[in-house]
């Protein structure tokens, strides 16, 4: 049951194994577990049911983890990265721990929205590919399918985003790219250092279209 969150992670075999089990994975590393800090995590892994959150008191995991005290950490396996967050500063509450979750909560398709473009911007992938579609659209499902499968094949070297048309606060990425609603779906590839990018509309798109668009731009 979700009452069991955070799972408890006793040694550094469990710690590993939690963190590979998921794309995004959250630890919180506190060397008294009745902490007020572990309070304010356990408060905010309730609140975030997607992510698994893990809590070790475990003095070898932390010393594994680089870390020394009341420290939780973001690990995702999109680009094999993981964000530290410092723990001990009175700042820090549940609100706090939950925007830092979703700010860096990069997995192998994200969701484009105001808060997830903090973290792809910090990532430290420099190409970004963008299927701008209609979410609602009955191909979407298979479409989704299809991007999943080729984000696969880029792990670490491309972010993979989703960015659905019908927001309004997406209107000025579609604009950016010059594109009108009646031209989607269309896939960008995006170069972050110097803004360089390119558009294929693409009303049936196979993985190995995905593949071809990506590695014309990489070359």
């Amino acid at each position: 049951s979700t009452a069991e969150k955070p799972i408890l992670l006793n040694n550094i075999a469990d710690a590993e194994a939690f963190i590979s089990s998921a794309e995004v994975a959250v630890i919180g590393f506190f060397q008294d577990p009745q902490s007020p800090e572990a309070d304010q995590f356990r408060l905010a892994a309730g609140q975030v049911p997607e992510v698994p959150f893990g809590l070790s008191s475990s003095a070898a995991v932390l010393s594994h983890y680089g870390v020394s005290t009341n420290t939780v950490t973001l690990f995702r396996t999109v680009d094999n990265d993981r964000r530290d967050l410092d723990m001990n500063s009175s700042e820090v509450d549940a609100e706090k721990l939950i925007r830092f979750v979703r700010i860096n909560e990069l997995r192998l398709v994200t969701e484009y929205d105001p808060v997830t473009a903090i973290g792809v911007m910090q990532s430290s992938v420099q190409f970004n590919l963008l299927l701008i579609t209609d979410k609602m659209s009955p191909k979407h499902p298979e479409r989704m399918r299809k991007f999943r499968a080729a984000a696969e094949l880029y792990k670490g070297k491309i972010l993979f985003i989703l960015l659905d048309s019908n927001l309004k606060s997406n209107e000025r990425v579609l604009s950016y790219f010059q594109l009108k609603k009646s031209q989607l779906p269309a896939l960008a590839v995006f170069h972050t250092p110097d803004d360089e990018h390119e558009v294929l509309t693409v009303d049936e798109f196979s993985i190995e279209r995905i593949q071809d668009f990506c590695n014309r731009f990489l070359q």
